[in-house]
């Protein structure tokens, strides 16, 4: 078949098969390889310098082995050079798989800048290795990371922990230095009696992270929680309230309890009711209160919003 060129002979249509598109394949092919113990540096160590290179520990016995190969060509194939994917039978070589301590296999260990830096074992499904692989080349996906916030939020907002922790765990490994996954996961923590493991992952974010917006909010929170740890019985202060309306310290109490029950919009109501009824009352403590809980509850919550608006109005009536 034929077509006509600009001086009206015929010319050859172009064919997809023939050397046009050899280095196309070449191309394709190059993203996926196989090394040696001996040739590990060569073929890992150094491109890594370059780009990621994922390495897949494997070996023709190993079922899922055979599972997971194909799905990880795949998905470096799509990824068009982001990383590149090195593949090593652990039976003819396995030497370099004793001194990286692969226990079982399969197991992938991403390579980068000389370094082993990330990885995983067991056949992971395929929405979990692009995942691992948008990590390592910086292709997160904002729009997927802002869902699964959005989601982890609303679960930890209706009380369901396991959930929140689930989707603020699987933001954070689509994107490492996402500190509202981060800060989120210390609140499930907190939100479940363990202040440890809460200040334990706050004590892990970097130095210049630290003074993010929602790393202060927890930091703030886990101050906070300590403000209602001599607390009377909650049940009892709502009582007191209703039989004293206009008693700035029956308020600030209950508002203290509620501080500890979590339910921080009713707290600063109840603050700003004693402020209310009494801007001095205990040198000024439940104005200081309040503005441990705006802090806890981030700048653009609706009880710090809503709450400043109250709170102006009042002092400045």
């Amino acid at each position: 078949m034929s077509i006509l060129g600009p001086n009206g002979e015929p010319q050859p249509v172009p064919s997809s098969t023939g050397e046009d598109a050899a280095p196309a394949a070449a191309s394709a092919a190059s993203l996926i390889s196989e090394t040696t113990d001996q040739n590990f540096v060569q073929d890992v160590v150094e491109p890594s310098k370059e780009v990621p290179v994922l390495v897949d520990f494997w070996a023709p016995w190993c079922g899922p082995c055979r599972q997971l190969g194909p799905m990880l060509e795949a998905a470096v194939t799509k990824a068009k050079g982001a990383v590149r994917l090195v593949k090593i039978n652990i039976d003819e070589n396995p030497g370099i798989a004793g001194q990286l301590r692969i226990q079982s296999i399969p197991a992938v260990i991403a390579f980068q800048n000389g370094q082993p830096v990330d990885g995983f074992m067991g056949a992971l499904p395929e929405s979990q290795i692009r995942d691992f692989i948008a990590r390592l080349s910086g292709d997160v996906n904002g729009e997927e990371v802002e869902q699964l916030l959005e989601r982890a939020e609303a679960a930890l907002g209706q009380g369901d922990l396991g959930g929140a922790a689930q989707d603020f765990a699987a933001a954070l490994q689509m994107d490492g230095d996402n500190m509202t996954a981060v800060a989120g996961l210390a609140r499930v923590h907190l939100a479940s009696g363990d202040s440890d493991q809460a200040q334990a992952i706050l004590d892990q974010v970097p130095e210049p992270k630290k003074s993010d917006p929602a790393i202060a909010s927890v930091r703030a929170a886990m101050e906070l929680a300590g403000e209602s740890g001599d607390a009377g019985d909650l049940s009892a202060l709502q009582e007191r309230v209703t039989n004293e309306p206009d008693s700035a310290e029956a308020h600030f109490e209950l508002g203290r309890a509620l501080i500890g029950s979590g339910d921080l919009d009713r707290a600063a109501r109840h603050l700003l009711d004693s402020i209310e009824r009494d801007r001095e009352y205990a040198d000024g403590a439940a104005r200081q209160l309040l503005l441990k809980i705006f802090d806890a509850a981030g700048p653009t919550s609706d009880v710090a919003k809503s709450g400043r608006r109250r709170l102006s109005s009042i002092l400045f009536s």
